[in-house]
């Protein structure tokens, strides 16, 4: 069924198509135009068809008007009660175009009696999202019925959110006989519909209208909105007023105070009374914030200021003033003009931080982007061009980046232990007059890297701890500082591998490796060791790791733990010494020479020698040598002739620690030495007395030769000083030799460096001193005393101090200072490898030497040689005597 009916649609088509070819040259044509929006419902109005074609609804029916459509789908229709083209079937754009900018549907037209044909182009607008829309839904307009054709009437105009071509297009204006629609288009952009009277008005035979104005977007497919404006015919104001001269352009300064003049307008109205009487006002759709900007009298059309007037918020007003008579019914007309504003340098500049980095590594490169930053200021020309700067001084620049942004850089190194974080300030500055500027600050922090070592309070320590300590005694606290922080700045410590007298140095001590503190590990014996080193290093715990070295010396000071004990005479296997007395030994006869030593040092070394027993009145000991003496003459007519004595030998040590030394005496009528004939036999001998003899030699030959090169520098410093020697000189011809030298001072140092420990004569410059003490030689002595110079402050000028031994510790132990003592309070020959007072008493290889103490030894020496170890009482050579006077 449906074949057959599309088969004779198609025969009828052919037979229409051959028709319009013979009849072609008598067929007039003409071609319709119209729009309509995708989606529209069937019978929705295309366009007033009769109305364009000048028919009316009768002739259409007489005429059998159809419609052909080039297409095998049928899209449109004519309604025959209106003459309107509606929509026959809902058009789908996409479908039918897909994406071609523009969309049409052409169909023909076809009149009969004439034969007419008319093409009909119908384009399909796409729609769109939003509307436009008018702000009221209906419009009065008061029309006097003397209006003249031609006389136009401002609509409100609809507003639509959307841009481009999905804004307000155009108005289109239901069909009626009077009036027709006229669009204008301001300088803006916006389309403002203006109503025109298109015939003469006849009050008697219609008294208003009523028209449909719609407002089409230009959206695919497009959108409209309506409005409804009623039209009232009244009597006639024939005459409208007239503005004097039209306005095209005024300026206005933006934030012009309120009241400011911005124009004033001028109109005047031919009409008498009423009728000619004006009034202003904007015109009725002014736009709501216009109103809030200006306000125009109504008498006297000034227009003045009445808001804030911002250039930013809008560079130009397009403004319509309306100019209204007071007739009936009343007459108007408008005038349109620009409103410029003219920019004033009132914005400050705005600082933006579209990126920070808030933390930052210390160890970045140089050029690393810290922040980016936009700067905007709205005003324009000079008042909107920014210059920026960031605060002077900083290890940071900024550097332009595009349009208004910014970029801050690193410039230089960073060092988090100088600086930890950074504030940085943006100041950006218009170029207007006066110029305004904005500032902007932020803080960069550094994170912290492993950069630093650790560092010791201090870069070595003493400390001094006694022997015989109890075994993890706290020893020493050291500390370290790390500037780093967290894992950086976390110190660990620990003791570095070394061995101390061949053990390793863990065996001695350890550490707490969180807090530094030392403890020994044992009890230490000053007689095994008196000072050693430790090496202690401090690390941190950071990547990589960072560790510093410190050095530590340990001293170990003597305690009294050793009691002294007999080095000569060898005592006898039964326990008691025997030594024999002639009978004519007079008073003070030495009978021998008792030696002890004490391994301890300082003054639990000092040793004092006394008697006991029945027969101690009859004898007498020397308190510090040892010496055994008669007390009185013995004979042989004494009740007994054997004699026996206690020697009680005690130490300086608090508590004294003693040794008792049995001793026979035996008066002989002709005695020998026993003792020396038990010395002198060699099948009495030992080895240990065979060692300490060649022990003693070697050190009395070293102490013998230092001693006269000491002697002999000082005296020659002496007489240089004096002017003896440039005397003895200037006699002998040596004055220019002299010359030369005779500003040369001497001193002496204390060699520790070899297996000989020696004092050399150095040249250098010294201080002046004020006391000096020549030598003095005793007659009984085997050797010579001297005392060195002297300082002002009392001290010797050879400085014998702990920082010597710091440096040689390994090669010799620290002196002490038993010549500053009193004489009863001297030590006697101690210790091992360790000497005693500054002339130098050695005694190596855990011996000591035994010999005569200065003071007794000098006993019978002219002049005397004082008290141990202090000079002679002597006085210094003065001039014109023995020695040679100064040269004058």
């Amino acid at each position: 069924m449906e074949s057959k009916m599309m088969h004779k649609r198609t025969s009828a088509r052919i037979l229409i198509w051959i028709s319009l070819y013979y009849f072609y040259f008598e067929v007039q044509a003409s071609e319709l135009l119209y729009s309509v929006a995708e989606e529209s419902k069937p019978g929705t109005t295309v366009g007033h068809m009769s109305k364009d074609l000048g028919m009316d609804v009768h002739s259409i029916a007489l005429r059998q008007l159809s419609i052909l459509s080039e297409s095998s789908i049928k899209y449109f229709d004519v309604d025959t009660t209106t003459g309107a083209l509606v929509i026959k079937q809902s058009i789908d754009r996409e479908s039918l175009c897909g994406t071609s900018p523009s969309c049409h549907i052409r169909s023909q037209i076809l009149l009969q009696n004439p034969l007419e044909m008319h093409r009909v182009t119908v384009e399909v607008v796409d729609v769109n999202d939003n509307a436009p829309a008018f702000q009221t839904n209906c419009t009065s307009l008061d029309v006097s019925e003397a209006a003249s054709p031609g006389m136009t009437f401002r609509l409100e105009n609809a507003f639509d959110p959307d841009v481009g071509v999905n804004s307000l297009s155009s108005y289109v204006l239901s069909s009626n006989d009077c009036f027709m629609l006229k669009v204008e288009t301001k300088s803006d952009g916006t389309k403002l519909p203006i109503l025109v009277l298109n015939k003469p008005l006849d009050r008697e035979r219609q008294k208003a209208f009523r028209l449909i104005l719609t407002a089409v977007d230009g959206g695919k497919p497009e959108r409209s909105g309506t409005t409804l404006i009623s039209v009232n015919v009244l009597d006639v104001n024939d005459n409208a007023p007239e503005f004097h001269k039209p306005i095209k352009r005024v300026t206005l300064l933006e934030n012009s105070p309120i009241g400011t003049l911005v124009i004033a307008v001028n109109a005047s109205d031919a009409d008498h009374g009423l009728n000619g009487e004006i009034l202003y006002s904007f015109e009725k759709y002014t736009p709501r914030y216009i109103l809030n900007l200006f306000s125009v009298d109504a008498v006297t059309g000034d227009i003045t200021v009445i808001g804030p007037v911002d250039h930013e918020q809008a560079h130009v007003y397009d403004i319509t003033v309306q100019a209204r008579d007071k007739g009936s019914p009343p007459m108007e007309s408008s005038c349109n003009f620009k409103v410029e504003i003219i920019d004033i340098n009132d914005n400050i500049p705005v600082i933006t931080l579209n990126s920070l980095l808030h933390e930052l590594s210390e160890d970045v490169n140089p050029g690393t982007v810290v922040a980016i930053l936009s700067i905007r200021d709205e005003d324009v020309g000079k008042n909107g061009e920014v210059m920026v700067q960031i605060t002077f001084g900083l290890p940071f620049k900024i550097s332009y980046f595009y349009e208004d942004h910014y970029t801050i850089l690193t410039e230089g190194l960073l060092d988090r232990e100088t600086m930890a974080e950074y504030t940085i300030t943006v100041t950006a500055t218009d170029s207007g007059t006066p110029p305004h500027s904005s500032q902007e600050s932020f803080v960069v922090r550094l994170s912290d890297v492993n950069d630093n070592l650790p560092v010791f309070s201090q870069p070595s320590y003493s400390v001094d701890i006694a022997e015989n300590n109890a075994p993890n005694a706290p020893l020493l606290l050291v500390s370290a500082f790390d500037p780093d922080v967290g894992q950086n700045s976390t110190l660990s410590f620990s003791i570095v591998d070394s061995n101390v007298h061949g053990y390793p140095v863990s065996s001695y001590v350890y550490i707490n490796s969180e807090k530094g503190q030392i403890y020994t590990m044992r009890a230490l014996d000053y007689e095994q060791i008196n000072v050693f080193q430790i090496i202690i290093q401090v690390c941190d715990q950071g990547s990589p790791v960072r560790c510093s070295n410190a050095t530590v010396h340990v001293f170990i000071l003597d305690q009294n733990d050793h009691s002294p004990r007999l080095l000569h005479p060898a005592l006898p296997p039964q326990g008691t010494l025997p030594f024999l007395v002639p009978s004519n030994a007079g008073v003070g006869h030495i009978v021998n020479r008792i030696t002890c030593v004490d391994e301890d040092s300082g003054h639990n070394a000092w040793l004092f020698y006394s008697l006991t027993g029945p027969d101690a009145a009859l004898f007498h000991i020397g308190a510090h040598t040892g010496e055994l003496r008669t007390a009185r003459k013995l004979s042989q007519e004494e009740d007994k002739n054997v004699f026996s004595l206690i020697v009680l030998v005690q130490d300086n040590g608090k508590p004294s620690l003693s040794t008792n030394i049995a001793v026979n005496i035996t008066v002989a009528e002709k005695a020998t030495d026993v003792s020396s004939e038990r010395r002198s036999s060699p099948s009495r001998r030992t080895n240990s007395s065979s060692d300490l003899t060649l022990y003693l030699i070697v050190s009395l030959s070293c102490i013998i030769a230092v001693s006269l090169l000491t002697i002999t520098a000082v005296v020659v410093r002496w007489l240089g000083q004096h002017g003896h020697l440039a005397c003895l000189m200037h006699r002998l011809g040596f004055k220019h030799a002299l010359h030369q030298h005779q500003h040369k001072d001497f001193h002496l140092q204390l060699n520790t460096d070899g297996p000989v420990r020696y004092l050399e004569v150095v040249g250098g410059p010294q201080e002046s001193y004020q006391h000096t003490y020549t030598p003095c030689f005793s007659t009984m002595s085997s050797r010579s005393d001297f005392v060195f110079v002297k300082t002002p402050n009392g001290a010797l000028s050879t400085s014998l101090s702990r920082r010597l031994f710091g440096s040689s510790f390994s090669k010799q132990k620290p002196p002490n200072n038993d010549w500053r003592m009193p004489p009863n309070q001297r030590p006697g020959p101690s210790g091992q490898h360790r000497f005693h007072t500054l002339q130098q008493r050695w005694t190596p290889y855990e011996k000591s030497r035994a010999g005569p103490r200065p003071e007794e030894a000098g006993a019978g020496a002219v002049g005397g040689t004082g008290p141990w170890p202090n000079p002679p009482h002597r006085s210094r050579t003065a001039p014109g005597s023995d020695g040679c006077s100064e040269c004058k």
